[in-house]
């Protein structure tokens, strides 16, 4: 199931490369009795589309375009436990009505509310791949079983989703790699010690004057370099700023 050549048969590595690479991953799907619902952006109800504008979705993974397709739910990434789920989980897992399953226990997913896990999820029964990428975006691809009727996965977990979680980390990432037109943040975003320093005090909640006293410097000072900072990671304001140092990994929001 797991083979080199199938792992950059699914890989992008051009715009004109997204329809097979696409192809390439809905005929694993099928042969595992899956359909592939990609999404590059789970708070996104766009998906991915090749180099001429088609739906994925639709003209290769043969979803039907009717006014219940999944990419049209604007409220689908609030609504549906899969998306909840890919939040809180980085590993493959299964769900249905009754719950998340994964290879390792996360108590996180049991607090997913699961009601009427069918309308909202759309489907009876659901892998679902979560795509963890740069700068806090979470891309998933769900792979649906072709019986609708279907409701237990665990056999076919535990035998295709390790294969099945690389085929689709690599499309989403590669995907997004190559056909993102704006970047999260700008390339020269490299901070400087004083700036990650008054950044970690303002996490945390501490004020201008505040963080001057702290670091000994003035208030001026800190104002300045919390600025500085601002401009490099090209952030509106001062919340903005913090979320995007911690995006980096120079700071952490954790309590």
């Amino acid at each position: 199931m797991l083979s080199q050549a199938r792992i950059d048969a699914v890989r992008v590595s051009a715009p004109e490369d997204v329809r097979r690479a696409a192809e390439a991953l809905h005929e694993i799907a099928m042969e595992c009795g899956m359909r592939a619902a990609p999404a590059q952006d789970i708070a996104d109800k766009r998906t991915p589309v090749d180099i001429e504008g088609n739906l994925l979705a639709r003209d290769v993974f043969g979803w039907p375009d009717d006014e219940r397709v999944w990419w049209r739910n604007s409220r689908i990434a609030l609504d549906s436990p899969l998306t909840a789920a890919c939040r809180f989980e980085s590993q493959p897992f299964w769900a249905n009505s009754e719950g998340f399953r994964t290879r390792l226990p996360n108590p996180y997913l049991d607090s997913i509310d699961i009601t009427n896990f069918e309308k909202r999820a759309m489907t009876k029964a659901a892998i679902g791949v979560p795509v963890h990428l740069s700068f806090g975006q979470i891309g998933a691809v769900s792979f649906n079983p072709l019986d609708r009727d279907q409701v237990d996965l665990e056999q076919a977990f535990l035998e295709w989703s390790d294969a099945l979680g690389v085929y689709a980390r690599t499309f989403i990432a590669t995907y997004v790699q190559v056909m993102g037109t704006l970047q999260a943040l700008p390339p020269e975003s490299r901070l400087s010690k004083r700036e990650v320093e008054c950044l970690r005090w303002a996490a945390i909640g501490k004020t201008d004057l505040e963080i001057s006293m702290i670091i000994g410097r003035s208030r001026a000072t800190v104002r300045f370099h919390i600025h500085n900072a601002a401009t490099k990671l090209n952030a509106v304001n001062r919340s903005q700023t913090v979320f995007k140092a911690a995006q980096l990994g120079y700071i952490s929001l954790a309590r």
